[in-house]
């Protein structure tokens, strides 16, 4: 098994990513930025999400590419990051037009989801002026092709089950070269350590030590429902918010698969997930760089990399947190 050079989702050409976080607050934001915009298609598989833009990228409507992305903390206060987000890729005249008067502002296509950090001790007495467009503002002018994994950005203020959460990134690259990264911001209900250990669920799918290289138990018994979870955490507390991207040349439609087949690694990492208190959700995204000669074939292997992908950057963001 092969990462990429940085085990990042920058190892996918065209990807940068910036963060920034606010340690009083307890809370932070990511900003992903291509360097052109990228097809994109989402799945949400849990039963408390928070999001916009997202109904954008249904398969039916005009639009089927980014020109960013954005995850939060704040819960509903965080969605505001994107709106900075969208006001600085504006002025720039970075977005989508159907005409080319430059009195007529661009339209920047930046979807986002946000995760539930506001019981997390932090001072969040910010009355009328909530600190996501200032974060946001900031991890923009912060993109680059290094993501430092842990309590930072997204993840800055998230915990997972009963322990602390993170931002975490990991990469793949297939036989066929084709590169498959992906970044997650864990705030998740389940936890992502098999009972009574620090062993992470994910183990199975370590490269090298990434994660610590603590193993896994040679049985993992049955237990129903971990004891270590959020079980107190009430709807919208929880979410792990994830974000897949391929340099391979797929479809809006080959996307929204890739999406699906990569919630399997929120399952492979964390337990339980996609339950009723959590917001999951994965954007699948493509910079169409490289031709795909058999797409059923390479879709079907892209999936089931992505799965594992994800997994990884999920324990490596947890791992980077402790």
């Amino acid at each position: 098994m092969k990462a990429g050079a940085r085990n990042s989702i920058t190892d996918v050409a065209g990807v940068k990513v910036g963060s920034a976080r606010d340690e009083n607050v307890r809370t932070g934001v990511t900003v992903l930025l291509p360097d052109t915009p990228m097809r994109a298609a989402v799945d949400v598989r849990g039963g408390g999400p928070g999001t916009r833009e997202t109904d954008a990228l249904a398969l039916d409507t005009l639009v089927d590419r980014i020109d960013a992305l954005v995850l939060s903390g704040g819960s509903v206060y965080g969605l505001g990051a994107a709106d900075a987000v969208v006001a600085a890729l504006g002025a720039r005249r970075q977005g989508f037009t159907l005409m080319s008067d430059e009195k007529v502002p661009v339209a920047p296509i930046v979807p986002a989801a946000i995760l539930f950090d506001l019981a997390n001790g932090g001072d969040k007495a910010w009355g009328e002026e909530p600190p996501y467009p200032r974060l946001a503002r900031e991890a923009l002018a912060a993109v680059s092709e290094e993501v430092v994994p842990g309590a930072e950005g997204a993840g800055a203020g998230a915990t997972a089950g009963d322990y602390p959460g993170g931002l975490g990134t990991a990469s793949f690259v297939s036989g066929e070269g084709f590169t498959v990264g992906a970044l997650a911001a864990v705030n998740s209900f389940g936890s992502p350590y098999v009972q009574g250990t620090k062993q992470f669920w994910a183990a199975p799918y370590e490269i090298g030590d990434e994660f610590g290289g603590r193993g896994f138990p040679q049985k993992a018994r049955a237990i129903g429902f971990p004891p270590d979870t959020k079980a107190a955490a009430m709807a919208r507390q929880n979410t792990t918010l994830v974000v897949v991207a391929t340099d391979a040349d797929l479809s809006a439609p080959d996307l929204k698969r890739l999406a699906v087949m990569a919630q399997d690694g929120l399952a492979r990492a964390l337990r339980p997930a996609h339950g009723p208190a959590d917001g999951d959700i994965v954007f699948a995204l493509s910079t169409s760089a490289k031709k795909v000669d058999a797409p059923l074939r390479t879709l079907t292997e892209l999936g089931s990399i992505a799965g594992d992908v994800v997994a990884r950057a999920i324990a490596r963001g947890v791992f980077a947190a402790e």
